[in-house]
């Protein structure tokens, strides 16, 4: 069988809770996987796994990581089995060093989150191998952007790859009410210019982060937003597959890469 091409994602995984209550985003998510290819296997860059250089899991099996506090017990017991993929992730470590990108193996790290709770809903079987990529923030935008570009060759061997995050990240101005709230002027403005630069292909100007509009009220620290800079590299055609707030602020886009 012919393997095909997959797109490069960027996933704004949200709130843990998202396990537990999908809202509009875990049906998205789920509709996507269905109008996709099966990957032979998963890469996904999260945000919660933060890094000095990059690091590449070679685990066979890692654990599934609950790596937040104060959330249902219930959260607390959902597993996500998925295997790794050491052979995968030797040929990722091979293909960055080819490319002068340093990055090391980790045969140890639990799979966080930003990884497993998206997955929950796009392929809830767990049965297709996948491995996680650290975040390394002494990376510049532009630097994040070219592991992207360094790693889309994978996308023609029918694997998907994911930078997982947030459009929008600023815990201290979410709502934890039930009732529906306005998101405000500032977390709108700064969704529209990066939604209006990635449709013009004006890439240059989402990864120049600091003249990014609100940068600091929509992400007072840049993990959530990094992630796309990856997901950016995979290829020059940009689409969205879901937009969306959760409790006001919180940005639960979904775009892809071709």
């Amino acid at each position: 069988m012919q393997l095909q091409t997959l797109p490069g994602l960027f996933i704004s995984h949200g709130s843990p809770l998202l396990a537990l209550d999908p809202e509009q985003v875990g049906p998205a998510l789920h509709r996507l996987s269905i109008n996709l290819p099966k990957p032979k296997a998963i890469i996904v860059m999260s945000a919660h796994w933060e890094s000095t250089t990059l690091e590449v899991s070679t685990c066979i099996r890692p654990e599934t990581w609950h790596d937040f506090r104060g959330f249902p017990d219930e959260l607390y017991r959902i597993r996500y089995p998925a295997p790794g993929d050491p052979e995968l992730a030797e040929r990722v470590l091979k293909c960055l060093a080819q490319a002068d990108i340093q990055a090391n193996a980790n045969s140890s790290r639990p799979r966080d989150h930003g990884v497993w709770m998206p997955l929950l809903h796009m392929y809830p079987d767990a049965n297709i191998p996948v491995i996680e990529i650290s975040l390394p923030m002494a990376c510049t935008a532009e630097q994040i952007y070219q592991i992207g570009q360094t790693l889309s060759v994978f996308r023609k061997e029918q694997i998907l790859l994911c930078g997982s995050g947030s459009i929008t990240h600023n815990l201290s101005e979410l709502s934890w009410h039930d009732a529906p709230v306005e998101t405000p002027i500032w977390a709108k403005e700064f969704k529209n210019y990066v939604v209006q630069k990635l449709t013009q292909y004006d890439y240059s100007a989402v990864l120049n982060v600091q003249k990014l509009p609100f940068l600091e009220k929509n992400h007072p620290t840049l993990e959530h937003l990094a992630p796309l800079f990856f997901a950016m590299g995979m290829g020059h055609l940009f689409s969205i597959v879901h937009s969306s707030f959760s409790m006001g602020t919180l940005g639960m886009d979904i775009y892809r890469f071709d």
